[in-house]
């Protein structure tokens, strides 16, 4: 299980370092894409191979599932870690989650997600908001 939330900075190149907790349970090869929330998502071989079936077995015939696969598959990429323990976010993927200086890496159960730190405070600001409401949403959802 990946958890944990880490801060850090992303350099001029792009690159982010990965927490030694995460490599460990990543594993050397890794993949990221887009997320849900502006955020990022990054997989371990095993769980992308899940995701990716998952994704695979929606009806291409429905828009929203193309719409789903589009989402997830069209920033995918496969990446490592370099000596120092960073990886490369490309471009497009740092202009979709907004990752300028400073980001949060947060461990997500099956996941770890990239985040801005400004869009990582706003979501979690909104989560305070009410309380009642996320209480709510875990009886909703059975936890």
């Amino acid at each position: 299980m990946l958890m944990g939330e880490y801060a850090h900075t992303i350099d001029a190149k792009g690159r982010v370092i990965l927490p030694a907790d995460f490599r460990v349970a990543l594993g050397e090869h890794f993949f990221i894409t887009k997320g849900l929330d502006q955020c990022l998502f990054i997989f371990g071989e095993n769980e992308w191979t899940r995701w990716e079936q998952k994704l695979q077995s929606l009806p291409m015939v429905s828009p929203e599932a193309r719409r789903l696969v589009r989402h997830f598959c069209s920033g995918g990429r496969e990446l490592e870690c370099d000596r120092q323990g960073r990886f490369l976010v490309p471009g497009n993927l740092r202009t979709y989650a907004k990752l300028e200086k400073d980001v949060v890496l947060t461990g997500a159960s099956n996941r770890v997600e990239v985040w801005s730190k400004a869009e990582w405070e706003r979501y979690n600001a909104m989560e305070d908001d009410s309380p009642e409401a996320f209480t709510a949403s875990l009886a909703n959802l059975g936890i």
